[in-house]
Order: structure tokens, then C-alpha cells, then sequence
């Protein structure tokens, strides 16, 4: 993976104060989340928005997510508020979900990729809550421009050393809360349609979105161009081949036939498969294993964005 790093280290540490005066001056921060950490920008500020883009050999028609600090918020990004997305703010925010929503008319075409919606998301991680109110309370917009903190379509970052090893000093600054607890993105929930449609799977599923909105509140999980992030399908790749498996014991037999395998499996352990699936493929990268054969987990749960993440993955 050396030809995506660069030399210079980023400057870590865990000062909000740090970051929110490299937010002010424009600059890049490293924000945590509890999915991945997130390469953030000023989302008022389109030069720091275009650096984003550029920082991560990012297309332009990829829109950016903008984070806030509480769901009270969602008003000043959205020109309406569906009756989905009120619902899904007030249950599930702050927390792993993005909701699609028609863009209020200051939010720049560049966080968009020019699209009319916005996807907008409360993380729950304390140094983001922080940041994010703080940054609210100095004036600034109080909100973050913020995809993935890696390279565009490679494995997405789940701890500061992460972000150093992809991003280099292309980062300002890098927040470091630790490894992140859900460990994939966000689920992201498409309002403006209805019923309401989940774009990409993550930390919230698609079960429980569709309770929340009542059982026939959901549309089938959509597919198609990129009207929001994570929708390619290529995406999340190490630089090994990924095979998958349906079970822990064709991983065996396969990895038996194959010279430079490592097997990637949890089980059933939903969460922990979730929160450890970057760094399980950084470090067979970083092993110099040639395959990775990854067992499906359950197709339930948190187990779809895994599947997603995986299968996207395996896509050359």
C-alpha cells in the first residue's frame, strides 16, 4: 500500500481546541466517530470542501455527508423535513445514520456533488459532539463536511494510526478518540422518496428503520448511480484479493489450497465482525497475504453491512 501513503506524519492528538482552529483556518481535521473516522471541512467553506475531495482522489459527483452536533440542527441544513426523517432523528440520533433530505439553499453544490438533497448525520462520539457544539458555539456553520478519512475506494479508517498511514500531513490534524465502536459507515436513509429507501447499509439496519417507520415504511434497498456515498461497486479494497465464503469450514479448505491466505471470520458475533472488518483487512494487507477469504456472516443485523462491505470489497 506504499504508493498511497505520503512521507510526513499528521500532527495527533485529542485537543478539540487543536481542531477547531484548524477547522476555522480552513485546514482538514480527522474527526472520530463511532463508525470510521471522517475526513472533515467546514461545509460553509467550498476551498476546504474542494481540499477534501482532492486530499482523498475523491470524484466530485460523490456527495459529502454533513455532520451536526444534535438533531434540533437538521432544520438549518434541510429546505423541509420529511415525516420519515423527523421520525428517524428524534429515535435514533445522535448515532450510525444519515438521512437523505431535500438541501436547504445555503448548502454549497460542492457537498452535494450538485444533487438537491443533502445527507446529514449526528455522530455519537464524544470528541465529535464536542467539536461540532463547539464549533457551532464560535460562530462557525456547525457543520462538518466529512466522507471517510482515507483514500477514495480503499479501506475505510477505524483508528487514528489508520487515517496517518493513508492520509499523511494531506491531514491537518487528526482527532484521536480511539478505535471507533461500530467500526462501519453510517446507514444511510434516502426521506425524500416514499416510502423511504435505504442507500447503503451500516450501523442502524434496515430492520430496524423499517419498525421505526412502520413494517411497510421501507423501500427494498436501492442500487444504481451514486446519489449517495458507499454506493460503487467497487469499494473498501485491500490491496489483497478478497474471496468470500459462505462458512468457516470452506474458509479452512480453501485457505488450505491457497499459499498466502489469511481467513477473515467472527461468526455470529455481529458487532464485533463490524467493528474489527477495516483493521482484519489493513492487517492481512500488512502481513503481505495475497488472498483474504472472508466467511459472510449472517444476513440479518448489523451482518448486512457487512455483507455489503465485504462484496464490494471482493468487486474487481
Amino acid at each position: 500500500m506504499t504508493s498511497h501513503h505520503r512521507s510526513g506524519r499528521p500532527e495527533i492528538g485529542t485537543s478539540v481546541d487543536r481542531a477547531l482552529e484548524v477547522i476555522g483556518n480552513g485546514g482538514l481535521v480527522a474527526l472520530p466517530t463511532e463508525t470510521v473516522y471522517g475526513l472533515a471541512a467546514d461545509a460553509d467553506d467550498e476551498r476546504a470542501v474542494r481540499s477534501v475531495f482532492a486530499t482523498k482522489g475523491r470524484p466530485a459527483d460523490h456527495p459529502l455527508i454533513v455532520h451536526v452536533a444534535e438533531a434540533g440542527l437538521l432544520g438549518e441544513w434541510a429546505s423541509e423535513i420529511p415525516d420519515s426523517a423527523a421520525v428517524l432523528a428524534e429515535t435514533c440520533w445522535p448515532g450510525p445514520l444519515t438521512l437523505l433530505v431535500p438541501r436547504a439553499a445555503r448548502v454549497l453544490d460542492v457537498v452535494t456533488g450538485g444533487r438537491p438533497t443533502v445527507g446529514v448525520r449526528v455522530p455519537a462520539h464524544p470528541l465529535a459532539t464536542a467539536l461540532l457544539t463547539r464549533f457551532r458555539a464560535s460562530g462557525g456553520s456547525g457543520g462538518l463536511a466529512a466522507p471517510s478519512a482515507n483514500r477514495f475506494g480503499r479501506v475505510s479508517p477505524t483508528t487514528a494510526a489508520h487515517v496517518a498511514a493513508d492520509l499523511g500531513d494531506a491531514v491537518d490534524y487528526v482527532l484521536d478518540g480511539g478505535p471507533c465502536p461500530v467500526g462501519v459507515e453510517s446507514t444511510i436513509v434516502d426521506c425524500t422518496v416514499e416510502p423511504a429507501q435505504v442507500l447503503r447499509p451500516g450501523g442502524i439496519s434496515a430492520e430496524q428503520v423499517a419498525a421505526l417507520l412502520g413494517t411497510d415504511g421501507v423501500a427494498p434497498e436501492a442500487s444504481g448511480p451514486s446519489r449517495a456515498p458507499g454506493m460503487l461497486a467497487s469499494h473498501y479494497a485491500p490491496d489483497a484479493q478478497v474471496v468470500l465464503v459462505s462458512s468457516g469450514d470452506e474458509a479452512l479448505r480453501l485457505a488450505d489450497a491457497t499459499p498466502g491466505s489469511v481467513i477473515v471470520d467472527h461468526g455470529a458475533d455481529l458487532a464485533s465482525y463490524a467493528r474489527s472488518l477495516y483493521a482484519d483487512l489493513r492487517a492481512a494487507d500488512l502481513s503481505g497475504a495475497t488472498t483474504i477469504i472472508a466467511v459472510l456472516p449472517p444476513a440479518e443485523g448489523l451482518g448486512h453491512a457487512v455483507r455489503d462491505r465485504l462484496v464490494k470489497a471482493a468487486h474487481r
